[in-house]
């Protein structure tokens, strides 16, 4: 996968993780200890050489979100997956 094609999925997927985070007040918290990592993440111009523990704290906070709001739990998981594919 590309740089510019992996932006793009970090960028669109931390704007919906963005968005939850003002409309649900639960959400505030969880979501507010990645976002600012993500936000780094989406500018960088190589997301591979971001922190390696970022992977193990976005599964922590979609194990938070499982039950209650699954949908973000996926859009957390679809980032750990992007990582994945780019070698983090």
């Amino acid at each position: 996968m590309d740089k510019d094609s992996t932006r793009e999925r970090l960028a669109k997927l931390h704007a919906e993780l963005s968005d939850a985070h003002r409309a649900d007040p639960e959400a505030h918290g969880p979501l507010g200890e990645i976002l600012p990592d993500l936000e780094r993440l989406t500018k960088q111009p190589d997301p591979a050489s971001t922190d390696a523990s970022l992977p193990q704290r976005l599964e922590r906070v979609a194990v938070h979100f499982e039950a209650e709001h699954p949908a973000l739990a996926g859009s957390v998981r679809s980032i750990v997956d992007l990582l994945g594919e780019v070698g983090i």
